[in-house]
């Protein structure tokens, strides 16, 4: 049964290795395939269908404790409070609380704001890139795509650069459980002990903040009020948690995924290098072609009509972000690295109410990184014939990127 290997494909690691060849099929089959999984699940595939999916009021956000059906059921008891806690998540709330929330975070990615940070992404970025220009070689991975990020969140929370690594672990096992893997009990555990020492770190932050402001977003969500409402403790707390988690990982692949596909495509790397203004249409291109953001669910909240199919009330609907991005409807050449590609509406920063609210902050971070690399390691080149994929269906990253210059 062609559903029945599909899903059975989702989870092989030749799926994780390059997914496009699997979209395209399901896509072909059709762009809004049901499937059997977890009590009826809907696949949607095409750049049309998955934009579309991802304004429908009748597909909700609030999914924060569906890795609850795939524990055993004496164990979901244990995760409860978990799923509590990652329901405060702006990711998975539904308008209006959603619209309310991000209105007042938004004050924090305002266009200046981002830009503001281009300077101190650029130090980091050297400073990253002086400490393995010595040896010849570096795991960009490692060395600067787990690092840069992650630190100029912390910078914008105001967050002591010490905690580095408890952060990179705890955002790594929070992105095991809600990466689209069949849950485990050993990752919901994982996940929960990384949710609540984080959450209890940034509590103890905010305190410090309330009693003595500071020049960061913790301040600034604090005081954050629009039309007399602000957030709520337990709000601000599950959205600092969000900050760190998300800012660190979409970017994060993002760097990883793109330079490999330069890496592999030395005539676009060759055009970049040539015409460093070509760095803004050219990070566009590296998100559509190979997503960070792989797929994002919605839970069905009432019986509708769409395309011709009936979607029943608590079925799940996947958006397939990768498989919309490789569209030849949509893309012409799509399996085609192009960084000069025009009319480059690709979906992989979602679409509609949820569109990601740092997307503009990954781009920089991205251009910047792109930039140092090319600039001071102009010879780099792979140094392993094949690299390894996160075994993870919506998250898409490299485990280490290898290279030598």
């Amino acid at each position: 049964m062609f559903e029945a290997r599909i899903l059975a494909a989702l989870r092989e690691p030749a799926f994780h290795a390059d997914p496009y060849a699997l979209y395209a099929e399901m896509r072909a089959r059709d762009p809004v395939l049901y499937t059997d999984m977890r009590g009826g699940s809907w696949f949607f595939t095409s750049h049309a269908d998955v934009a579309a999916g991802l304004k429908l009021p009748e597909l909700s956000s609030a999914r924060a404790d569906h890795f609850l059906k795939g524990l055993p059921p004496d164990d979901r008891p244990e995760f409860e409070p978990l799923a509590m806690t990652l329901a405060r998540w702006l990711l998975f709330y539904d308008p209006p609380r959603h619209t309310r929330i991000r209105k007042l975070m938004a004050r924090a990615f305002t266009p200046a704001s981002v830009e503001s940070l281009r300077r101190r992404s650029e130090q980091i970025t050297h400073e990253l890139l002086d400490r393995v220009q010595p040896s010849g070689r570096m795991d960009v991975l490692h060395d600067l795509a787990y690092e840069l990020p992650l630190r100029v969140i912390l910078d914008m929370l105001g967050v002591p650069a010490d905690k580095l690594s408890s952060f990179t672990t705890w955002s790594g096992d929070i992105a095991r459980l809600l990466g689209g893997a069949v849950p485990t009990v050993e990752l919901a555990r994982r996940a929960a002990r990384s949710v609540r020492e984080m959450t209890d770190y940034l509590r103890d932050q905010v305190a410090a903040r309330r009693k003595q402001p500071a020049d960061d977003i913790l301040t600034l969500l604090i005081a954050a009020e629009d039309d007399g409402e602000t957030l709520t403790e337990d709000e601000l707390h599950a959205q600092c948690v969000l900050l760190l988690f998300a800012g660190h990982e979409t970017t994060r692949n993002l760097i990883g995924n793109g330079l490999l596909a330069l890496l592999r495509h030395p005539d676009e790397r060759a055009r970049l290098t040539a015409d460093p203004t070509l760095i803004k249409p050219a990070v566009e291109e590296l998100l559509r072609y190979d997503s960070p953001l792989q797929a994002m669910s919605r839970v069905v909240t009432r019986d509708f009509e769409y395309a011709g199919r009936t979607l029943r009330r608590g079925q799940m609907a996947t958006m397939f972000l990768g498989a919309a991005n490789r569209d030849p409807a949509q893309f012409p050449e799509p399996d085609r690295l192009d960084i000069t590609r025009k009319d480059n509406r690709h979906l992989a920063f979602a679409h509609g109410p949820h569109v990601c609210l740092g997307a503009q902050l990954a781009r920089l971070e991205a251009a910047v990184a792109f930039t140092a690399l090319l600039v001071r390691l102009p010879g780099m080149r792979l140094a392993a014939e094949r690299v390894d994929y996160l075994p993870n269906m919506k998250l898409r990253g490299l485990t280490a990127l290898p290279i030598t210059f």
